[in-house]
This record gives structure tokens, sequence and C-alpha cells, in this order.
């Protein structure tokens, strides 16, 4: 089995669990975050965006950059060089964009043991705050049973209030695969 490479698929899936927000705001515990949940502990930049927003393309583009430059090499060095398949790879990238934690993270130690059962247990030890929960199932139902759940529409939310918040009622559904094939040809072989 060769080990997947950034597909449209992967970064569709993870893109619907974050959503979409194209100017800077401030997340659940106050940091500031802008796109696909980029942060500054991302790699990239945020304040940039604050009250001017961005457009979908390049926020995109950011996303599949980071994923594969940062994210997707810890991922893989995480589980040590064992094949993934191309649901278990989008799953850990996900927990890991999400949590920046999966050198630490026990159920990955308990995968790579054998112990299935304990390391599908475990991976709920990382659903705080209690609304990443539906995240957290999904992510586990994709790495232990394969079952996807992204279709390239992702939620788009515009306003940003004057406190930094998201104007949680802005939020419409957009469909982002040409952004994402587009960001994917861009970088067409690179690893």
């Amino acid at each position: 089995m060769i080990q997947p490479l950034l597909s449209e698929r992967m970064l569709l899936e993870i893109a619907e669990h974050e959503g979409l927000v194209l100017e800077a705001y401030l997340d659940s515990v106050n940091v500031w975050t802008w796109g696909f949940g980029v942060t500054n502990n991302s790699g990239h930049k945020v304040g940039r965006y604050l009250k001017k927003p961005s457009t979908v393309e390049r926020a995109v583009e950011v996303f599949e950059w980071l994923l594969r430059t940062r994210y997707l090499p810890q991922v893989r060095a995480a589980f040590r060089g064992r094949e993934l398949t191309e649901a278990q790879l989008t799953a850990a990238l996900s927990f890991h964009w999400n949590t920046g934690a999966i050198g630490q993270a026990d159920w990955v130690q308990s995968f790579l043991l054998g112990r299935r059962e304990k390391a599908w247990a475990e991976f709920m030890n990382w659903a705080s705050p209690r609304e990443i929960i539906d995240r957290r199932k999904a992510e586990r139902a994709l790495f232990f049973d394969g079952k996807w759940s992204g279709d390239g529409v992702v939620l788009l939310w515009e306003r940003v209030r004057p406190n930094g918040t998201p104007d949680w009622k802005s939020g419409r559904e957009i469909d982002i695969k040409d952004e994402v094939r587009a960001a994917l040809a861009r970088n067409a072989g690179a690893a």
C-alpha cells in the first residue's frame, strides 16, 4: 500500500469539521483564528485578516499548504512510518489539525501497540470543549470504521462582530470542491 498524499476527499472532510470564517475572529477559547481554524500556532499569522476578509480561494490555499507542509509530516512521524489508509490518515490529520497533539495522543500509542479497542475508547479522551464531541466521534468513526462524513459543503460565516466573534446567524453553506481542486493542482507532486 502506498501512503496517500493529500487528496480532495481528505481536505473536504477536514474542512467540513472546521467551517470557514474569512476574517480573523476569536474562537471558543478566545484565540484569534481565521479560515478553516488557522491560528498563529498553525504557522500562519492570522492578524492580517483582522477586519480584512480574505477570499475563499486564499483560505483553501493556506489550509492545504499548512496541512501538507506542517501537519501531515507530524502525523506520519507519530505513526512511525506505519502505512495508514486514506480514511485513517484523514482522521488522524483532522485530529491533529484540531488539537495539535498527535504526538501526545494516548489513542495513537494504543493503536501502534495493536490495542484497537483501547485506542477506540481513548479517542474520546480528547473531547473537550463540549462542542468538539461530534467532531471527535466522526474522526473516530473514520479512523476505525472508514466512515466518511464530508461532502465538500462547508458552513461559511462572512461577518465578524465588533467584539471579535463571528455572527453565527450569518452562516450559509458553500461548495468548496473547485477551490480544493485548484489548490491541489497547484501543488501536485508536493509531499
